[in-house]
């Protein structure tokens, strides 16, 4: 199935993706390595909730740690672009059938709650609590040095389905796989900030989050952070990598935290900011769409993923498979 045309003039205007909620079950652990070994930065924690931003970002968090008793994804969070998107979401979701709900989120302004066709919970704001610059404070430049959120990759059990809902938001599709026996498409990037992607989906059993990713300045990064990694307890917790995708053309390493949450670290895709660019097709039988150099990915990063908080996951129709490594 071809992928839609682009919706430029969307119903609301969101401007990137925000932030991610993790439940983690050992809220210690988990600073740990999202502080000491990825180098996020801490801006407000207590004995539940750690607030974590990358350097070069102004707003008060881009991951939130929450301690549970099962290991989840909480909420997806974007920022639209004025007060008025608000409202107008609002409207979008509920002529949806979807939930409307008008919740308090700390360090954000009025922040609107709701979920995708399929469960994903999703927040939308304007406001965030606006912070220091920390960007050229090279001291506190630790780990990975991660300078901000990137993207979310999601398995779905219906792929085209879900490109076809958040292209109607104002996502615009940047590179997509199709399958050459079902003509069906069996993943997609799409974007609103004008890299690759800020939301991805991944042929799958879904709704579940297979990654969220950080942008760092440059492959060496990647390379400390596995020397690190491999001598400070945790080289069981890399996945994936370091290599190249062909799609994207992202240098990346994926690794694990304590509770299993899938970490991409990223950098080297392209501008994608013309409104008439045009997407990339490729076969899901051409091996160097996934690894453009590297080794084949492994079975689990094909088939783990983050459940999502209320949302109930089915398996895809959709049977076909790329190269996965013995």
């Amino acid at each position: 199935m071809p992928v839609p045309a682009p919706a430029l003039y969307p119903p609301f205007n969101i401007v990137r993706l925000s932030h991610v909620e993790y439940r983690v079950t050992d809220l210690a652990a988990s600073r740990k390595f999202y502080v000491e070994i990825l180098g996020l930065q801490v801006t407000e924690e207590d004995d539940t909730h750690i607030y974590l931003r990358a350097m070069e970002e102004r707003g008060h968090h881009c991951i939130v740690l929450v301690q549970s008793d099962t290991a989840e994804v909480g909420v997806l969070g974007f920022k639209l672009y004025d007060a008025p998107d608000l409202e107008k979401a609002a409207a979008f979701f509920a002529d949806k059938g979807l939930p409307v709900d008008w919740v308090e989120r700390p360090h954000m302004g009025r922040t609107l709650r709701t979920r995708d066709p399929w469960g994903i919970p999703l927040e939308f704001y304007v406001k965030m609590e606006r912070m220091a610059p920390i960007h050229q404070e090279y001291r506190l430049y630790n780990g990975v040095k991660p300078l901000r959120i990137d993207h979310f990759n999601m398995f779905s059990a219906d792929v085209d389905a879900s490109v076809s809902f958040y292209n109607e938001i104002g996502f615009r599709v940047t590179e997509y796989t199709e399958d050459d026996e079902s003509g069906k498409v069996w993943a997609a990037w799409m974007h609103r900030k004008g890299g690759v992607h800020d939301v991805a989906f991944t042929n799958g059993t879904g709704p579940r989050l297979h990654h969220s990713a950080f942008w760092v300045p440059t492959p060496l990064n990647i390379i400390d952070l596995l020397d690190l990694m491999s001598t400070t307890g945790y080289v069981d917790n890399i996945e994936r990598g370091p290599g190249r995708h062909g799609i994207s053309n992202a240098f990346f390493l994926y690794v694990r935290d304590p509770d299993g949450h899938r970490i991409e670290i990223y950098c080297s895709d392209y501008q994608t900011v013309d409104p008439d660019h045009e997407a990339i097709k490729w076969s899901l039988k051409d091996p160097q769409r996934q690894t453009l150099w590297g080794a084949p990915a492994p079975r689990s990063w094909f088939e783990e993923g983050s459940t999502f908080e209320g949302a109930t996951t089915q398996d895809s129709a959709l049977t076909a498979q790329p190269i996965i490594a013995p």
